[in-house]
């Protein structure tokens, strides 16, 4: 296979090379290899490697899923495969290891895919940007000094990097959207409980957290969660079934929509003129296909929400990492997290039971609340960030916050664990704060690139549906797709190895008019 070929195609296209004859999985694998030796080092994106096993099962019996022969990525949060390390990114769990294959990941195999690495995430998962004492620095292949963003950031930058089409992602606040925002791809977060998360978990993080990937395509998230979505038996609960296969969705004519957009911040306070604009580009786009598109903010109260979120995030991190201690045969050490994950932590034994069943009571009186917006509205636009990615390390703690932090780890009391909650939810949710509400109510919601900066980076803008509708998403996304094709648009660090012709007409910043808001 010739070298640009590889990285003109998705997923999709791949198995269907491999289907025809054109190209057997073993050269697939082969080219993914050979990418990852030559674009990885740059970016730290996938952090373990597993060649010499791909290899063999790429040459062997491979299941006449809909993706055989495809290279795939697991990220090194959940998405657990027997024998290879599970470590989260964090040095307490470095030598840990997954006992058994996750049912995702069973249901990734018998979708024909190969597993050949690992990607990077922040350590615990809890970051929306990629870089960790154990695994590094991730970096963005659009900008080396910007962040892929988080915590799916090594999949993402992967992916952007055309490694390959598509690698497992996960999200419990944003970290499927977030990083495929910053890095110029499509990523659907899925209802709540639509991805099984048998054996390990009934659900994860309130059931904030879902389960697929980043892709480069529409098409390839549609018929992946064909693939992998479905209730195990004993799951706690289960989202609606499908009338008919998403991937069937794609192409098919949406209708005329009832779309509100925000040009707002739903958790931060500010939005950048860059974010601004893609959403206003989007708004603009989708009356031009004949959608009724109008301005309008969801009804919540920012403040509860936020408290509870973190609540949320505080107490299953010390839940996992005590449950993972014991499983691991460790104590918890403290010298062995970061900084950020044992103040977490400690938020999470300090703070009272009760504070967790206001949190859980908080977020579902939300979910109601929303659901009465979207009976008047079938999607709601906004921007996925509301800022641009960020340089690499921007996030890094200030002296003054390690000494906090350094503190609440000598004195746990209940008034430093305020005072880190009230600080996170002033400054941590001003890039990221459009992603978690839709964590919290269980809907779907996704990231399309539709709209670079005039820096030329990557500034993704967000569609959230009903409960249960990724119908919807899909359909009005690949109709967006076809509007203003994505595809053909790579990122400098492929286009040094593979020149490809840009992608003509897809607006920026400087060249972006403001929208009406009657349409």
């Amino acid at each position: 296979m010739r070298f640009p070929e590889y990285d003109q195609l998705d997923a999709t296209a791949l198995a269907g090379l491999v289907a025809a004859g054109e190209v057997s999985p073993a050269e697939l694998l082969e080219a993914a290899i050979a990418r990852c030796d030559a674009r990885d080092p740059a970016l730290n994106a996938v952090v373990e490697r597993h060649d010499e096993e791909a290899r063999a099962v790429a040459r062997g019996q491979l299941p006449a899923g809909p993706f055989r022969g495809v290279p795939f990525l697991l990220k090194d949060f959940l998405g657990f495969k027997k024998g290879w390390p599970a470590t989260a990114s964090s040095r307490f769990f470095a030598r840990a290891v997954a006992p058994e294959d996750s049912e995702l990941v069973r249901r990734f195999r018998r979708a024909g895919l190969v597993f050949f690495g690992q990607t990077n995430t922040p350590e615990m998962a809890i970051h929306a940007f990629t870089e960790s004492r154990l695994r590094g620095v991730c970096r963005n292949p659009w900008n080396l000094q910007r962040t892929p963003g988080g915590s799916s950031g090594g999949a993402a930058a992967a992916v952007a990097a055309r490694i390959v089409p598509m690698a497992h992602a996960n999200d419990g606040g944003g970290s499927i959207r977030i990083p495929a925002s910053c890095c110029g791809l499509f990523g659907l977060k899925p209802t709540r409980g639509r991805v099984s998360f048998a054996p390990f978990y009934g659900d994860v993080l309130f059931g904030f957290v879902q389960e697929l990937a980043v892709t480069r395509s529409v098409r390839d998230a549609a018929a992946l969660l064909d693939a992998v979505a479905g209730p195990v038996p004993g799951d706690p609960y289960a989202a609606p079934p499908p009338a008919r296969p998403f991937r069937a969705e794609v192409g098919a004519p949406p209708g005329r929509l009832r779309i509100a957009f925000s040009r707002r911040s739903l958790f931060g306070h500010q939005t950048h003129p860059d974010c601004v604009a893609a959403v206003e580009d989007a708004a603009r786009l989708l009356a031009g296909l004949g959608h009724e598109v109008e301005e309008a903010h969801p009804p919540f109260s920012r403040e509860p929400l936020v408290r509870a979120y973190l609540v949320a995030l505080s107490a299953t991190v010390r839940a996992d990492l005590e449950e993972l201690a014991v499983l691991c045969g460790q104590k918890l050490d403290p010298s062995r997290l970061e900084p950020e994950t044992w103040a977490l932590a400690v938020a999470g034994r300090v703070l009272p039971a009760d504070s967790v069943a206001w949190a859980r009571a908080e977020t579902q009186r939300a979910a109601r609340r929303l659901a009465g917006f979207f009976c008047e509205h079938d999607l709601l636009l906004t921007p996925t960030l509301s800022r641009p990615p960020a340089r690499v390390g921007a996030f890094q703690l200030k002296p003054l916050e390690r000494l906090g932090l350094a503190a609440m780890r000598r004195v746990p009391a209940r008034p430093l664990v305020e005072l880190l909650l009230e600080s996170i939810s002033e400054k941590s949710f001003e890039a990221t704060g459009n992603t978690m509400l839709f964590n919290q109510t269980g809907q779907p919601a996704a990231s399309l690139p539709l709209f670079w900066s005039a820096e030329g980076m990557p500034v993704g803008v967000q569609l959230a549906a009903r409960f249960g509708e990724e119908a919807t998403i899909f359909r009005v996304a690949a109709q967006l797709e076809e509007a203003r094709p994505w595809a053909a648009r790579l990122p400098p660090l492929v286009r040094a190895a593979s020149p490809a012709k840009e992608a003509d007409g897809v607006p920026t910043r400087a060249g972006a008019a403001a929208v009406s808001v009657a349409h």
